[in-house]
C-alpha cells in the first residue's frame, strides 16, 4: 500500500471540490472544519460494505506474519536500530494528530517497524501498521523531513479508510453486487474482507485516493513540525528513482509524474504556517 497515479485530471484542479480537504484553510494556522466532516458520497456509503473491524483484524494478522517472516530471515530490524528509532520518533510526533480525520485512530494500536530489503517501499495498513523497507531510506538518502511525508502520506490512506472502499468496491463489482441492493449480507462480505490481508500491501489506489493522501499527508506531517518543502524533495527523488534498472516497487502503485509534484508545490504554502507553529512549540 504505497503512493499511487497523477494527481491532476485534465480541466480541473483537486481542490475544486475539495473546499474542505486541509484542516487548514488557508495562509493562517486557525482550524477549520476537519477533513473527517468532508462529504466523501459513493465512497463513505461503499465502505459499510467492509466493516472497519474486521478489516482492521486481517491487517493485523498480515502484518503478525509480515514481520514473522523477515524475523525468520534475520531482515527484522531490532528496537535498538538508529534507523527504526528515527521512525518511531516520527510517528511519535504524527500518531496524536491523526484523530482528527479518523476518531477510530484513538483506539488503534500503531506500530512502527523497518524491515531489511533493497525494496524502495513503505506502506500502512488499515489499524496503524506502519513498515518501511531499508532500499526508501538508504537509496533515497531521505531527510526525516521527507521520511515523514512518506509516513503521513501512508497514514492518510489508512485514515481515510482507502483500502476499506478499495476492496468492497472490488469485492462488490467481481460479485455481481450493486450497493443499493446488497444479495450477501454484511457477514459473509465481513468474512470476504478478512480473507484480504495478502492484497493490502500492493493495493493500488485511485487518483482521487491518492490526491487526498497527499493533500492529507502533506497536512500531517507540517502539523507534526515537519517542513512541507520535504513533499516536492521527495518526489523529486523517486521521478529520479523511476529510471533505475526496474524501478522501485513503490512506484508500481504510487507512480510519480510532473503533476504530482506541481500539485504539491502548489499547496505547499497552505500549510507552511503549520509547519512554522508547530517548530515554535
Amino acid at each position: 500500500m504505497c503512493f499511487s497515479c497523477d494527481l491532476k485530471t485534465p480541466g480541473a484542479s483537486p481542490w475544486s471540490s475539495r473546499r474542505g480537504f486541509l484542516l487548514a484553510a488557508g495562509a493562517s494556522a486557525v482550524a477549520v472544519p476537519s477533513l473527517a466532516q468532508v462529504d466523501v458520497g459513493n465512497a463513505s456509503a461503499m465502505r459499510q460494505l467492509v466493516p472497519a473491524e474486521t478489516l482492521e483484524a486481517s491487517a493485523t494478522q498480515q502484518y503478525s506474519k509480515m514481520l514473522a517472516e523477515a524475523k525468520s530471515k534475520g531482515a527484522l530490524a531490532p528496537d535498538g536500530n538508529p534507523q527504526l528509532q528515527r521512525l518511531r520518533t516520527i510517528a511519535a510526533r504524527l500518531i496524536p494528530l491523526t484523530a482528527q480525520w479518523n476518531d477510530r485512530a484513538r483506539q488503534w494500536r500503531w506500530e512502527v517497524n523497518l524491515i531489511g530489503s533493497k525494496q524502495i517501499n513503505a506502506f500502512c495498513m488499515p489499524g496503524g501498521k506502519i513498515a518501511f523497507y531499508t532500499g526508501i531510506l538508504d537509496q533515497l538518502k531521505l531527510t526525516d523531513d521527507e521520511a515523514a511525508m512518506i509516513m503521513g502520506h501512508e497514514m492518510a490512506h489508512a485514515l481515510r479508510e482507502h483500502a476499506r472502499s478499495r476492496l468492497a468496491k472490488t469485492q462488490a463489482t467481481s460479485m455481481g453486487l450493486s450497493l443499493g441492493a446488497q444479495l450477501l449480507g454484511l457477514g459473509q462480505l465481513g468474512n470476504i474482507a478478512a480473507d484480504m490481508g495478502t492484497q493490502l500491501v500492493t493495493l493500488k489506489f485511485s487518483r482521487d485516493d491518492e490526491t487526498e493522501a497527499d493533500l492529507v499527508g502533506l497536512e500531517l506531517a507540517a502539523r507534526g513540525g515537519y517542513d512541507p518543502q520535504a513533499s516536492v524533495s521527495l518526489w523529486q527523488k523517486m521521478a529520479k528513482a523511476s529510471g533505475g534498472a526496474g524501478g522501485p516497487g513503490f512506484l508500481s502503485t504510487h507512480p510519480s509524474g510532473p503533476n504530482r509534484i506541481r500539485e504539491l508545490q502548489a499547496n505547499v504554502p497552505r500549510v507552511q504556517g503549520l509547519y512554522e507553529q508547530a517548530r515554535k512549540r
